[in-house]
């Protein structure tokens, strides 16, 4: 039996030194300054719009100044030159992840993070980052609850063009690839949601309402009806907000699904949005009401500034009645284990698999053989 630690070495030698995975964590970033809102939201428009609204495209440049200047009253009058916390906490996910990982890998893992709309974040620019570090193995990792073609199929897309790009020579620089495409049915993120609202509920609620008057509205990022038959995310966000709605619904009877939509002209959006479920609720009773964005694992505009002014309203309407607006799952010390478990499997698939070549220029040969 002297012989077993020789062996154990020599399986190590036969791994390449080279066995490293980038994992792409995979964000919408937030423009922090005005000037930056224009080209944000032409982006934005140019990847997002084309996937459902029958727009054409020269439209965009000057709806997208039309935007910015909504914007630039909503956030800069409105709410105070408001300044997204969305890529600040994106990056303490980042970092929380990467420790998470390196704790089981070592530093052959690193995690790298793109956002879809910021520069100098763009997935184009961090991926010839990953390619300057000499990484050839990477993990595509949205952090995203729900998959769709406005999430994580930009991703994808975006992506897919900036490797189209960097694709010289005859081998892809790129020799093993997966990708993780949502969370929303992780029974550890379910769980973590329930546990989050019950929580709140405990700390701020129960001592002055019975349980049937506690009201919990559970957001899921609003989806169009119509998404040219790309998954719009609507079956994934219903499925989430069933399964934290069964953890709580005994114990707590009063619980609505809100969806927060972007209010778009000629687009069919889920219902009911978030104030409509409020009114719901209050309706039938409940004397509090519990705000949790479910559908969304960072904080962002939508989060902060849409649910605050969806409370404005309802506090005028409705001034008895006790709102609490919870925090998104942001860098949560148990949600970024969590997260970084979901990509154990996957970065050990990479690590195993043998090194895929692909060329590029072979690609193009497959056009037109017609076998008769």
């Amino acid at each position: 039996m002297v012989a077993t630690p020789e062996k154990q070495q020599h399986i190590h030698e036969q791994l390449p030194s080279q066995n490293r995975v980038a994992v792409l964590l995979m964000g919408y970033g937030e423009v922090e300054s005005y000037e930056d809102f224009a080209n944000y939201n032409e982006q934005a428009l140019n990847l997002l719009t084309a996937k459902f609204a029958p727009v054409p495209t020269w439209i965009y440049p000057p709806l997208a100044k039309l935007l910015a200047l909504f914007d630039r009253h909503e956030w800069g009058h409105t709410h105070h030159d408001f300044i997204s916390p969305h890529n600040a906490i994106f990056e303490q996910q980042r970092a929380g992840i990467e420790k998470n990982l390196q704790a089981k890998w070592g530093d052959t893992i690193q995690v790298f993070k793109a956002f879809n709309f910021c520069a100098p974040h763009l997935p184009h620019q961090v991926l010839a980052e990953i390619q300057n570090q000499g990484f050839d193995k990477i993990l595509i990792y949205p952090l995203l609850v729900v998959d769709s073609i406005f999430t994580s199929g930009i991703a994808v897309e975006q992506v897919n063009n900036a490797l189209a790009e960097m694709a010289g020579g005859e081998e892809h620089w790129v020799k093993g690839l997966r990708y993780i495409p949502s969370f929303y049915n992780e029974p550890a993120y379910i769980n973590l949601m329930a546990n989050l609202v019950e929580e709140k509920i405990t700390a701020d609620l129960r001592a002055n309402y019975l349980p049937s008057q506690i009201g919990i509205v559970l957001m899921n990022h609003g989806c169009p009806h119509k998404a040219k038959g790309f998954t719009s995310g609507i079956i994934e966000s219903q499925t989430l907000y069933d399964l934290v709605r069964d953890k709580l619904i005994n114990r707590y009877p009063l619980i609505s699904v809100g969806w927060l939509n972007h209010d778009t002209p000629l687009i069919e959006w889920t219902l009911p949005n978030a104030e409509q479920a409020a009114n719901n609720l209050i309706q039938l009773g409940a004397k509090a009401i519990v705000f949790m964005p479910i559908g969304f694992a960072t904080e962002n505009h939508e989060t902060l500034l849409d649910v605050h002014h969806i409370i404005h309203g309802l506090a005028k309407k409705h001034p008895d009645v006790n709102y609490v607006q919870m925090a998104c799952v942001n860098d949560n010390p148990e949600f970024l284990e969590m997260a970084a478990e979901w990509a154990n499997a996957h970065i050990g698939e990479l690590m195993n698999q043998e090194a895929m070549a692909v060329n590029p220029q072979l690609a193009g040969n497959h056009h037109h053989h017609h076998h008769d």
